[in-house]
């Protein structure tokens, strides 16, 4: 998306929260692969999906500097419950302390460990899940978390369509899977599907 456009949206979307401008700054300024951070329109995207599902469990499989989780506690009823799955121990502490401190923070609890573990031990029923892990793992995560979704229940998969790589002659590991995961998704029958092309590309999945 041209800067321009990006910028035209952002303003005329509702406000990005202090707290997550403030977070979003210091990963651009302090992690390595800010880009991984969802930011203000993928966020408010994020929140107001999770407001319309109303999920009283969601379960996330990356949780990088936290934004996404907190824009998705922030779009949960009150006594939801937030689990997400960060597999870098080193920032375990800031993380929980990130989460006590902020806005909705009191429904995340944070597991460390690899994500596909965690999708085989962490028990359901889902209502929502946000895939947002190790691309090269982006099948085998959905063929293990799809049985504990529930029936009407949604997985959100982002950086599906992968900088455009999914349509050229890119072969590196995580084009490849995240191809394998775009042909397993469409050819499934047991949900719906839609590919939103915000930012890198984001995939809404619907189990019928």
């Amino acid at each position: 998306m041209e800067e321009e456009l990006h910028d035209y949206i952002e303003e005329h979307i509702s406000a990005e929260p202090e707290h997550l401008a403030r977070l979003y700054r210091h990963t651009q300024l302090n992690r390595l692969y800010p880009r991984m951070c969802s930011g203000h329109m993928q966020g408010r995207m994020l929140k107001m999906l999770t407001q319309m599902i109303a999920p009283a469990r969601v379960l996330e499989l990356g949780t990088f500097t936290g934004y996404s989780a907190l824009c998705m506690a922030e779009g949960m009823p009150e006594d939801g419950e937030l689990h997400t799955v960060e597999i870098d121990d080193e920032y375990a502490d800031d993380l929980r302390e990130l989460f006590a401190s902020s806005p909705g923070g009191e429904r995340i609890t944070l597991h460390i460990g690899d994500a596909l573990e965690a999708c085989d031990n962490l028990p359901g029923p889902w209502d929502l899940v946000f895939i947002d892990a190790n691309k090269r793992h982006y099948p085998e995560y959905y063929q293990a978390i799809l049985p504990k979704v529930r029936q009407g229940g949604y997985i959100i998969a982002d950086n599906t369509l992968w900088s455009g790589k999914v349509t050229g002659e890119s072969h590196d590991a995580q084009t490849d899977a995240i191809r394998r995961f775009n042909d397993l998704v469409a050819g499934d029958d047991r949900v719906e599907k839609v590919i939103l092309p915000l930012r890198d590309g984001m995939t809404i999945i619907r189990k019928l």
